[in-house]
């Protein structure tokens, strides 16, 4: 790929790269991913890149924290302009710049907000996909969001949904009582009111629901209920963001009963590192 075009008198302006980092464990970095944070010149990462894999980038590329945390008193709007107004300056520059965003960059990611800002200034910009918090839970803990003549669709949403109208919540309603999963992201500030908004629906409460906590990361844990418990059992316990939440008749662990929590450890090799995984990959 060319990551250089001619711009105005001679001057050379850059393709921006966004990027998914994935849930945070450095082995489901994609290779393109990988690479491109090794001939990075800056890259601008989000508040929820792990460790790990900010330890892949090079001693001496400039790495800028421009995420976001829960609660964290900044601006969205005037956040996510700042972080269009840099990558537009690096890129304008000359310079390699990687836009490193948690999970997938289009899937509540804003990734297609800042392609829109770039090209707005003629910037090419690559989007590298990413493995999103969901299915790597899905998948980790082999919790059951499709599986043949059981369930044919999925919804993924964000806490939101509990603001939603009537009208937009009749469909979540409607794809739940067809026994479709309901996926969500951000939604531990607003999980009461959406269990409440489900409850008066009368959907069963006897509804499975499965939230992972620090996806893929050493500390990720596993809380299971139902609509009527799992309020009570996250009060108790306690959850740690980011978290996922699935809602849907099979969300569970395939053979697990609800226990209450369960702490999973990803698996280690003594001594790894973020700089040991792929050191034989550049």
């Amino acid at each position: 790929m060319n990551y250089c075009s001619e711009s105005g008198e001679n001057n050379m302006k850059t393709t921006v790269t966004i990027a998914g980092a994935g849930p945070g464990d450095p082995e489901l970095l994609t290779l393109k991913t990988l690479r491109r944070l090794q001939e990075a010149d800056v890259v601008l990462h989000d508040s929820l890149i792990s460790r790990e894999i900010l330890a892949l980038v090079p001693e001496g590329t400039e790495a800028i924290n421009v995420g976001k945390r829960c609660n964290d008193g900044q601006d969205q709007t005037e956040r996510q302009e700042r972080i269009n107004a840099l990558m537009i300056r690096y890129a304008l520059e000359g310079k390699r710049c990687v836009r490193l965003k948690a999970g997938d960059p289009f899937v509540f990611g804003r990734g297609v907000e800042e392609v829109r800002a770039l090209r707005e200034k003629g910037i090419d910009a690559e989007v590298i996909q990413g493995i999103t918090a969901g299915l790597a839970a899905a998948n980790m803990l082999q919790i059951p969001v499709t599986e043949r003549n059981r369930t044919s669709s999925l919804l993924f949403c964000t806490g939101h949904t509990a603001n939603y109208s009537f009208e937009q919540f009749q469909g979540i309603i409607s794809l739940l009582r067809e026994g479709s999963p309901v996926v969500m992201y951000m939604g531990i500030e607003n999980f009461d009111a959406i269990v409440r908004r489900l409850l008066d629906a009368d959907i069963p409460v006897t509804l499975k629901v499965s939230i992972v906590s620090r996806v893929s990361l050493q500390d990720q844990k596993l809380i299971t209920g139902t609509l009527e418990s799992i309020v009570g059992i996250v009060r108790e316990q306690g959850v740690e963001t980011p978290a996922v939440f699935f809602i849907g008749e099979h969300t569970v662990p395939v053979g697990e009963e609800f226990a209450g929590p369960i702490t999973f450890e990803r698996a280690s090799r003594p001594g790894e590192t973020g700089e040991t995984i792929y050191e034989n990959m550049g």
